[in-house]
């Protein structure tokens, strides 16, 4: 039978306080009948509540009730040594023998032991039901982070006895199970009878109403008290940005921001970043060829926006196809006919962005300044992702706490992450949100078909991941701290409305800067430089470095997702892969590389030496930078952008198929068992066979160290990293076909016309690539 030791020195504490024989035998099917019948039932909430099935997982997670001593003897004439030494008054026993121990003890009464799992089974009962229409809990909402003031005086009175207790009890029980109080105080520790053994009766009655009471109180909790309690503040991360998380969680950041931005052609002059944000709204009931209002004041009108420094007012233009109706499931619809996976990203971006040109937009936004535009629009993004699908999303089961989901919330400038361990269940997600913590979906694309093809065709234009968050948050609360991050964002609103406050770079140091920053206070940020309320169909852009927070009015809840790129994309991220190369090619092929350092230059080189005026010193510096300037000829730029790219093909997501697409494809041949054996299995693949890749940005030749490799995006995971790196090693003789293949996109050519040396090779190459699902036909191979 599995044990878990006792804790250090919890023997000579034990010797302070009376024990009872109750005793729990845990792998048999009898329980003391002290504590029945609400432990077996307690036992089987908390083992759902925790989706731990082992007896120390029970105890782990509420261990602080019980103090658990292992079984030193196992001699039937146990019970009957502890029968010897139990007093009849009050049935309490004596202090046993110090070489005496049974297998489950508990330091309270037997009343309290049926209190507090009486009371633990109600608290958690509660936590995992559904709240129903009407019940304390709704009513009882919190503020961002805290209990309610209503519930916070309810607890007054325990809270009191709380610190009473806290003096006697805190030396041998350490801190409540249950956590903080509201009031700022621990709960009380459970009572233990006090006083001579004759004098149980009023003990037991004063046990019996504070557990009646604590009974009352376990409750009204919601979710997040009950976290708080048995989380305690160690578990409630007041977390920065950038600080290192828990093991076993993945930060969000790193994880999920996909995508990098790219436009064709020569970038035009940077404007300075401190240029105000533009916006662009559209009339609400214009026609759609009306063109914008450029005066001022309707540019500023309302409180909905209001953009510092002097916005300004963008030309208006006509509505690109695809807004009329429908929204984003019309909008797949009609770029699913365009052949071009190109064509398709860049009309992608350009609704994206409508109506702002993409030209435009690159010219003077990217990586500049913000852009607000206010569409009038709420059905604009329609089909995206909606609260539905959040909730479908935590009804399928595969949402984990941490992993996929973050119960978040920052108030009195205090950012706290409350998430508990194992799956979000739908009870308790909608109970955080229900008492005022913000919802944060990692990945949603890995749970909204939708979202998986926006990201995968949006990724063609940017070059790089493209990827997003969703972010439900309460009415008239905030579920983030101010602070700026490592990606360039765009914020597209959902659902609801949300106030959003954007503030300039503090330094140069964090204008495009390479990671997100630490949470900031209010005191740090200074003016915004844009404000503004988002409503649906709206989107916000704002660069890497730009500081922003976002709140909820009193009256509305908000859905927005933030469509996210440009990780690690730069120049200096590039130069880290190209230097170190340069750097090992120069040393094989160049003896200046080789050569050894002047034996004296540690007398003459060196901060304490910078000052001084030395020939040999000048001569070193001289003789490195000849070195550095070298280093350039040696430099693999075209090998480090693949090695880029292999990177990237690796982070994206896998292509979503048409219809047309699948039938064309390995995916819809109709290879299946019938009649009691396999057939149509033989792929038929003959020289006169037209085939194209799937897609032009699928597939990229690396000639690395061990070979020809072809990597391919093909069967990546829609969770970012799941898969490793999938890849085909070629013969060198295949890559100029290859490289046919990609030239030719999106035409079809003949398996003939591949620059194979025989027939057979072609037919090969052109048969392991159609298996692979990289290559499809311009007819299906066979009809079903």
């Amino acid at each position: 039978m599995s044990c878990i030791s006792q804790r250090p020195g919890l023997r000579e504490k034990r010797k302070q306080a009376a024990l009872t024989s109750t005793t729990l035998t845990f792998g048999e099917p009898q329980y003391s009948r002290d504590i029945l019948p609400s432990a077996q039932e307690t036992l089987a909430c908390l083992h759902f509540r925790s989706g731990d099935s082992t007896r120390e997982g029970f105890f782990s997670q509420w261990g602080s009730l019980y103090k658990i001593t292992r079984i030193k003897d196992h001699n039937q004439s146990l019970n009957k040594k502890i029968a010897e030494k139990r007093e009849t008054a009050g049935g309490r026993p004596k202090l046993l023998p110090k070489d005496a121990s049974v297998r489950l003890c508990a330091q309270h009464t037997a009343a309290s032991q049926k209190d507090q799992l009486h009371s633990m089974y109600t608290c958690t009962h509660r936590l995992l039901a559904p709240p129903s229409r009407g019940s304390p809990r709704q009513a009882d909402a919190l503020s961002p982070g805290r209990v309610s003031q209503s519930r916070a005086a309810e607890r007054c009175s325990a809270s009191a006895t709380c610190r009473q207790s806290r003096k006697r009890d805190s030396s041998e029980f350490g801190a409540c199970s249950h956590g903080p109080c509201p009031s700022g105080g621990r709960r009380p520790a459970p009572s233990r009878a006090r006083g001579a053994a004759g004098g149980s009766g009023g003990a037991g009655r004063g046990v019996a109403a504070m557990a009646a009471e604590q009974r009352r109180d376990l409750g009204r909790l919601s979710a997040l008290a009950v976290y708080r309690r048995v989380a305690g503040t160690g578990r409630m991360e007041r977390r920065r940005r950038g600080a290192p998380l828990p093991a076993g969680r993945k930060r969000a950041k790193a994880r999920l921001k996909r995508g990098r931005a790219g436009g064709g052609g020569s970038e035009p002059e940077a404007p300075p970043l401190a240029a105000p944000p533009s916006r662009v709204e559209l009339p609400v009931e214009a026609p759609l060829e009306a063109p914008l209002d450029p005066r001022p004041e309707a540019a500023a009108a309302g409180p909905a926006a209001k953009p510092r420094g002097g916005p300004q007012a963008m030309p208006g233009g006509p509505r690109p196809a695809g807004e009329e109706g429908g929204g984003v499931t019309e909008l797949l619809r009609r770029l699913a006919r365009l052949e071009d996976s190109r064509q398709r990203a860049a009309e992608l971006f350009r609704w994206l962005l409508a109506p702002v040109a993409p030209a435009e937009f690159l010219g003077r936004h990217w990586e500049r300044a913000p852009l607000l535009v206010r569409r009038g629009n709420p059905g604009y993004y329609a089909g995206l992702f909606s609260t539905a699908d959040f909730d479908a999303a935590l009804r399928g089961g595969e949402v984990h706490f941490g992993t996929h989901l973050d119960v978040t919330s920052y108030a009195e400038g205090v950012r706290e992450t409350h998430n508990p361990s194992g799956r979000a269940l739908p009870a308790v997600v909608w109970d955080f949100y229900q008492n005022g913590c913000s919802l944060r979906l990692l990945c949603p694309q890995a749970f909204s078909p939708t979202v998986w093809h926006f990201l995968s065709i949006l990724q063609e234009q940017f070059g790089s991941m493209a990827g997003a968050n969703t972010y439900l948050t309460p009415p008239g609360t905030q579920g983030f701290a101010p602070h700026y991050d490592d990606i360039e964002a765009f914020v597209l609103q959902l659902e609801g409305k949300k106030h959003w406050r954007v503030y300039r770079p503090r330094t140069d140091a964090e204008v495009l800067p390479q990671f997100s920053s630490a949470n900031l206070t209010q005191a740090e940020l200074g003016e915004p430089m844009l404000e503004t309320v988002l409503e649906p169909g709206d989107l916000l852009y704002f660069p890497r470095g730009f500081i922003h927070q976002g709140d909820c009015l009193p009256d509305a809840h908000s859905l927005h997702i933030t469509v996210s790129s440009y990780q690690r994309n730069s120049w200096g991220d590039f130069l880290e892969k190209l230097l170190p190369a340069a750097l090992q090619m120069a040393l094989e092929e160049d003896l200046e590389y080789r050569r050894g350092l002047p034996m004296d230059y540690l007398q003459y080189m060196g901060v304490a030496n910078s000052d001084t005026v030395d020939a040999r010193r000048t001569a070193f510096v001289e003789k490195v930078q000849s070195l550095i300037k070298k280093l350039v000829d040696y430099a693999p730029i075209d090998a480090a952008v693949d090695q880029r790219a292999k990177s990237f093909l690796h982070d994206c997501l896998p292509p979503v198929l048409t219809q047309s697409e699948k039938a064309q494809s390995v995916y819809g041949f109709p290879a299946r068992w019938q009649d009691g054996g396999p057939c149509n299995v033989d792929i038929l693949i003959t020289k006169d066979t037209e085939v194209r890749l799937l897609r032009h940005g699928i597939v990229r030749l690396c000639n690395e160290e061990a070979g020809v490799m072809l990597y391919y995006t093909i069967e990546n995971s829609r969770v970012y990293h799941k898969e490793e790196p999938k890849f085909l090693e070629l013969d060198p003789e295949y890559t100029d076909s290859i490289e046919f293949l990609l030239s030719s996109y999106p035409n079809y050519i003949s398996v003939d016309s591949l620059p194979c040396e025989t027939l057979e090779e072609k037919v090969s190459l052109a048969t392991l690539l159609f298996e692979k699902g990289i290559l499809i036909t311009k007819k299906p191979l066979a009809q079903v």
